[in-house]
């Protein structure tokens, strides 16, 4: 077997991990509470083996209410350390169908694109906000001037590359949103 060959089918190997990993645990998410603050996240076509468990963590973290997938059929919870049962998932096949859910629970969403938006140092985030992340390599897959109430915002950044890696941009956002509208929990340290 071939150097190339042999790393496709390891990878096709551990898919098919991932696949199951999510299976056993999803019937675990339908039983999952929302988190105590009202935010969403919602993920538009991210890859399925890194980053949206990593996202889950810091969602429950956070107190995330539930997260949004839209056009992921499955993910590697594993990265997650078992974040995934414990907050809500609601899958969608198209972005439009995601928007208009939000939408009409009265959610203001926002895209987070680099150089471009307001500064969410300088923005007051509502207590409803939806905040979509897209793909790590391609962006979102919709075009944002379709759907009127999206709102955009950056995270300043001062290195030369300006990117930054799905899961921790969703950190810092979902940190600055609880940094204004926190619930303290008793059982936290800090009180």
């Amino acid at each position: 077997m071939s150097g190339p060959h042999k790393v496709r089918e390891m990878m096709k190997a551990e898919r098919e991990m991932a696949r199951r990993r999510f299976r056993r645990q999803r019937n675990k998410n339908y039983l999952a509470k929302p988190g105590i603050h009202e935010c969403v996240i919602v993920l538009d076509h991210l890859k399925p083996t890194y980053n949206i468990g990593k996202i889950f963590r810091s969602a429950d973290a956070f107190g995330v209410h539930e997260i949004h997938l839209v056009g992921i059929d499955f993910f590697d919870p594993a990265p997650g350390m078992g974040a995934f049962k414990w907050v809500p998932a609601v899958f969608h096949n198209t972005f439009y169908a995601c928007y208009i859910n939000l939408i009409n629970k009265g959610y203001i969403p926002f895209i987070l694109e680099p150089g471009r938006g307001k500064s969410i140092t300088k923005t007051s985030l509502p207590l409803k906000s939806a905040f979509i992340f897209g793909h790590e390599e391609f962006g979102i897959s919709f075009e944002p001037d379709l759907f009127p109430e999206i709102k955009r915002l950056t995270i300043p950044q001062f290195g030369k590359s300006q990117s930054l890696n799905v899961s921790v941009a969703a950190s810092i956002i979902l940190y600055d949103y609880i940094r204004q509208h926190g619930i303290i929990d008793k059982k936290s340290p800090d009180v």
